[in-house]
């Protein structure tokens, strides 16, 4: 018999699009995906070169636990260079994937029935990891107007007694939203009335930042260090997603219990990966720049034309490689068979199957007027993809 736990957790709805597109480009259909969140590009060179060396010389057994010295001395190095911020290799846990580390750092804070704060839209993974550890999550549904961004006060009206931590991700997925240092600040005046509150800082798109730099909350609250874990990794702004390789930065009671949950559940990342994940941050970030360049210019695109689709609003967001565009006014229009559009997903899934375009539902990010486009992906694509959406918008009636 299926455990409770199991049958409580959803798949992946970014993961479930992803594959029905798949299998509908295997039956020979033409496909336009702008459903997965993975760079379109090769991973650097140079970290490639730092791979094949490791293999070459043989470096092919496990590692610690919490990654090798090396890597998480550079990790230091680079939390210092890059975001003023002052960690001891001791304080880092490497693992396999920053979805790891944030799952396996919901593990470690939350027991049966706390409380997790979650912005809405959010990442799909972050209320089944809240699942899986049997707590409880608290979405706050936040605005179009306010770029999805949480407020001070929606903040403080979502702490209870019971909450045990918030989730906070900038740049965001899936709306690219990115918080200023202002704003931060003002996040952190209410947290600093809380102080048995954790957060779990996301900031896997760091690297992805369009028009300011990046700020977590660490750097406007330095205050709050013993109670912030810092979540990062490689994959997004490195174009390294195959290579499972993330970190935690956080208190050290955390880390050891993050490393002990680790230690049972996978061991270390892959030794190979580590000796990559050296290379990126000790070597140049020219090429991360590069990919960074060419996704604005995708963002800039995109913005542009969905603007001037009737009945579609989109904010430029800040970071990362997705827009997040409101497409309400398309909730209840009908189909040319008469049928009606119930849902983002019900409008997502009308795109896939007649028009040959994937996105994501914001229904799966607890945001039911959006959808998630991603742009990861050739300009010949974004291309034809806009064409298709406004071609299958056009074909409704509102």
């Amino acid at each position: 018999m299926i455990s409770q736990r199991a049958q409580n957790v959803q798949p992946s709805a970014t993961l479930k699009v992803t594959g029905r597109a798949k299998e509908l480009k295997r039956q020979g259909k033409s496909i336009i995906s702008l459903s997965a969140g993975e760079p379109d590009f090769k991973t650097p060179k140079h970290i490639c070169d730092a791979a094949i060396k490791a293999i070459e010389d043989g470096f092919h057994g496990y590692t610690m636990n919490p990654g090798t010295p090396e890597l998480r001395e550079a990790i230091c190095a680079k939390l210092k260079r890059d975001n003023k911020l002052d960690f001891e290799p001791s304080q880092i846990i490497c693992s396999n994937g920053a979805k790891q580390s944030v799952g396996f750092s919901i593990l470690s804070l939350v027991n049966p029935g706390d409380e997790v704060i979650i912005p809405a839209p959010y990442w799909v993974s972050y209320p089944e990891m809240v699942c899986l550890a049997e707590g409880e999550s608290v979405t706050v549904r936040t605005s179009f107007e306010h770029n999805f961004k949480l407020t001070p006060e929606q903040l403080e009206e979502a702490i209870t007694p019971k909450t045990k931590a918030l989730i906070l991700c900038s740049p965001s997925n899936p709306t690219g939203a990115q918080y200023t240092e202002e704003e931060l600040k003002d996040l952190a005046e209410v947290l600093r009335k809380h102080p048995d509150v954790y957060v779990i800082s996301d900031e896997i798109y760091e690297y992805i930042v369009f028009d300011r730099d990046h700020v977590g909350i660490l750097n406007v609250a330095p205050d709050l260090k013993d109670r912030v874990l810092l979540i990062n990794g490689f994959s997004k702004g490195f174009a390294m997603t195959g290579w499972r390789l993330g970190y935690l930065a956080g208190p050290s009671e955390i880390v050891s219990a993050v490393a002990k949950i680790q230690s049972q559940e996978t061991s270390a990342p892959s030794s190979i990966s580590q000796k990559a994940g050296e290379a990126a941050y000790t070597n140049s970030l020219d090429e991360v720049h590069k990919m960074r360049d060419q996704f604005k210019e995708r963002r800039d695109y995109l913005i542009e034309t969905l603007n001037s689709f009737d009945g579609v609003s989109c904010f430029t967001p800040g970071g990362a490689f997705y827009v997040f565009p409101d497409i309400s006014a398309y909730i209840g229009a009908q189909k040319p068979d008469g049928e009606t559009i119930e849902s983002s997903t019900d409008l997502c899934l009308y795109l896939l199957d007649e028009y040959g375009l994937a996105l994501v539902p914001g229904d799966a990010f607890g945001e039911p007027n959006g959808v998630r486009l991603s742009y990861a992906a050739s300009k010949e694509d974004l291309e034809e993809a806009m064409s298709r959406f406004e071609k299958g918008l056009k074909s409704l009636k509102k």
